[in-house]
């Protein structure tokens, strides 16, 4: 597959570039992707919440009222978890929600959501580029030139450039990554990629190898 290069102004140059079928023309394997954007999500968990058991809880522990011969159910102290402001049972304590994947996987998972996004043409090509001065508006232009004002983009560039990140910073909807730090889980949520030249180079060099 060819794709046009395009300028900032969403004009086509004289250039193209032909998408390597060993990244953007897999089998997509769907099971990859779940696996690995799983494990997104779950590393982004703070693993923070905690609750209080009879044993952490303060209060009295003196029994309530008498084993038998109330009518009702035996009842310990007030720190019960079926008493209002008792303690929790089974609840839930700090912990670490991280696990690992294997490299090869992972690989996989990209190289399916590139495919992905190639099958359904939502991948542009950016003649490398960076802003004199960093303004949103900028930025913004350079969205509306493709019709994609309002629409989630993530924009992959061989280094980040300070200028280019500090125009989109405003932008809740647009990211920026370097091609290294590509992951499944920010390729399959943004609606189109912009990638740059130079970019496209380097994601094949990485995934290449």
């Amino acid at each position: 597959m060819e794709l046009e290069v395009y300028n900032l102004k969403g004009a086509k140059t004289d250039r193209k570039i032909t998408l390597n079928d060993a990244i953007f023309g897999i089998e997509p394997n769907d099971h990859a992707i779940y696996l690995d954007v799983k494990q997104f999500m779950a590393n982004k968990r703070q693993g923070t919440h905690s609750s209080k058991e009879k044993s952490t809880l303060s209060g009295s522990t003196r029994k309530l009222k008498k084993q038998k011969g109330t009518g009702g159910a035996r009842a310990g102290s007030i720190k019960n978890p079926l008493y209002r402001g008792g303690a929790r049972v089974f609840g839930p304590h700090p912990r670490d929600y991280n696990f690992k994947l294997n490299k090869k996987l992972k690989k996989l998972a990209r190289l399916s959501a590139l495919t992905y996004k190639a099958q359904d043409n939502n991948i542009i090509v950016l003649e490398d580029f960076t802003f004199e001065t960093p303004k949103t508006k900028n930025f913004i232009e350079l969205l509306k030139s493709f019709q994609m004002a309002g629409e989630k983009a993530l924009l992959v560039m061989a280094n980040t450039e300070p200028n280019v990140i500090l125009s989109s910073r405003n932008l809740k909807k647009v990211r920026i990554v370097r091609a290294s730090d590509l992951n499944t889980y920010e390729i399959l949520d943004a609606k189109r990629l912009l990638i740059t030249e130079s970019s496209m180079k380097d994601i094949e060099v990485i995934h290449e190898n």
